[in-house]
């Protein structure tokens, strides 16, 4: 499996840190628009090509695949272009920024063909599996669950601290693994949605808290805080209530109720949610399948943060 990857920031570096345990993979090219950077990540890893033009990566025979870490407006348009180019192509999340944006990325894999698989991490977190096997073995149900996203996060920066062109989003990025991550382990679809935010930035202009509620048809409930203004302890913390127990899950870290961990070392072969997020598209590829977290699968996130975005543009209405 030949594969290009394009973005040199924080995530093409995850993605290469985990190709390298991958069998059957080789990365040909690291793509940026700095080409100064493409070369400073491909040598760390040993990769000898690089590029800073994503079009001519695409019409190379020698590409099987594109993994894509560039900007979030970037996303959808890439990804159609990857497809179109007969390439298979896995996007860090989000596959979009908009509903209709996605519902095209979706299309465009059906007439294509292609996989089309969507970097949500959550679903291949060891922590995240243990409880899903729980649940599909008839141990847990899931009645409601807390979660925070909590970053430091008043300037354009990345998930290494280093500075960035583009603005991140609570909504349209965070919000998205935890909407997704809700349906995918209850196994329902959220029926209703409400979302509060805080004053927008006056220089990112984004606002930089929000508060979302969410409801399946089968009743159970989310309530998600999220927020860059937090300078305290920084990552997203997942609590699952359920009928047999409560779980909390912070990262690759899982404990039950009353804090007693977990050992979820044995749930796969790795503890790197973002390997093990890679290794699933190869896989899928090889074996001609439709992967897990594909953008057919993980769509109905999208249509929610769309009604969310929406409920948002009233509100600005209002004021």
């Amino acid at each position: 499996m030949r594969i290009a990857v394009v973005g040199a920031g924080a995530f093409g570096e995850k993605h290469l840190d985990a190709l390298k345990n991958i069998d059957h993979v080789e990365v040909k090219v690291v793509v940026s628009v700095s080409v100064e950077e493409a070369r400073k990540l491909a040598d760390k890893f040993g990769i000898a090509e690089v590029s800073d033009s994503y079009e001519e990566t695409l019409k190379r025979d020698d590409i099987d695949a594109v993994i894509l870490t560039t900007p979030t407006p970037m996303h959808a348009s890439q990804a159609i272009a990857a497809m179109k180019a007969g390439k298979h192509v896995e996007v860090e999340i989000p596959v979009a920024d908009s509903w209709e944006d996605a519902q095209e990325v979706l299309r465009v894999s059906q007439e294509t063909g292609k996989v089309c698989m969507v970097g949500h991490t959550r679903r291949f977190n060891p922590s995240h599996q243990w409880v899903k096997k729980k649940i599909e073995a008839g141990e847990f149900n899931i009645q409601a669950m807390d979660i925070e996203t909590f970053f430091f996060r008043r300037k354009n920066i990345n998930a290494k601290g280093e500075p960035r062109s583009w603005t991140d989003h609570l909504l349209w990025h965070h919000s998205a693994h935890s909407i997704d991550l809700f349906q995918y382990m209850t196994g329902a679809k959220v029926v209703r949605a409400n979302i509060l935010q805080g004053p927008k930035h006056p220089e990112l202009g984004i606002a930089l808290d929000q508060s979302i509620q969410l409801k399946t048809d089968k009743g159970q409930i989310l309530t998600l805080a999220l927020s860059f203004n937090n300078d305290g302890p920084l990552g997203t913390f997942f609590r699952y209530i359920g009928d047999t127990g409560t779980y909390i899950a912070r990262y690759d870290d899982l404990f039950n109720g009353k804090e007693e961990p977990i050992d979820v070392s044995h749930v796969d072969v790795s503890m790197n949610g973002i390997e093990l997020q890679d290794r699933e598209f190869v896989a899928a590829i090889l074996e001609g399948r439709e992967p897990n977290s594909s953008v057919a699968s993980v769509l109905d996130c999208y249509r929610v943060m769309g009604e969310l975005a929406a409920s948002l543009e009233e509100q600005d209405g209002w004021s």
